[in-house]
């Protein structure tokens, strides 16, 4: 564990579901030894909604987080959202920010027409906030297929990737958060 003193909100939008919340904090403090607050926000703004597509924009929903909340924020949303350029995103961070956010609806089974499975949907939202996480601290993606900071372009990839960092990323890890990276 990385021993850190800065707290990270974890702020699930548009859902509650202390389950998730409890398997994506233990993660943050274990992993990365921050202190972790809970908040709830009930609704998801709607300008961030692209209704040609049916997703949110990701871009406007990290925005909205940032300007919303203080300190070190991971919005966690049950939705589908892409950036410009991309088809979908599991995820986006403001590299070195302060600002995260997941989205889970690919991250569930049943979007890929398999049977609904709790164990292997918290494993992969875990996966995904620690690599977003990452990125705010100041990680950028490791060619390491097994290490949590892995690119994921489909959720085989999101399977296959550990949840921990790699040694060299928990180096890296370890040096950005001694000289002061990831906090408030």
């Amino acid at each position: 564990m990385v021993r850190n003193l800065a707290v990270l909100r974890i702020v699930e939008v548009g859902f509650e579901d202390r389950d998730l919340l409890e398997v994506v904090s233990r993660g943050v403090r274990s992993k990365l030894g921050f202190r972790t607050i809970v908040s709830f926000e009930p609704s998801i703004p709607q300008e961030s909604f692209d209704e040609s597509r049916g997703q949110y924009i990701s871009n406007i929903l990290l925005s909205w987080i940032s300007k919303k909340f203080s300190g070190l924020v991971l919005g966690i949303v049950d939705a589908d959202a892409y950036a410009p350029g991309l088809n979908f995103v599991f995820g986006q961070a403001q590299l070195g920010g302060r600002s995260a956010v997941v989205f889970l609806k690919r991250l569930r089974p049943e979007f890929y027409g398999r049977p609904e499975d709790e164990d292997l949907f918290l494993m992969r939202v875990e996966k995904e906030s620690m690599h977003e996480l990452g990125h705010l601290i100041g990680l950028g993606h490791c060619p390491d297929r097994k290490c949590v900071m892995s690119f994921s372009n489909s959720i085989v990839e999101v399977d296959l990737k550990g949840s921990d960092f790699c040694p060299r990323c928990y180096l890296l890890l370890r040096r950005l958060q001694a000289a002061g990276r990831g906090l408030p």
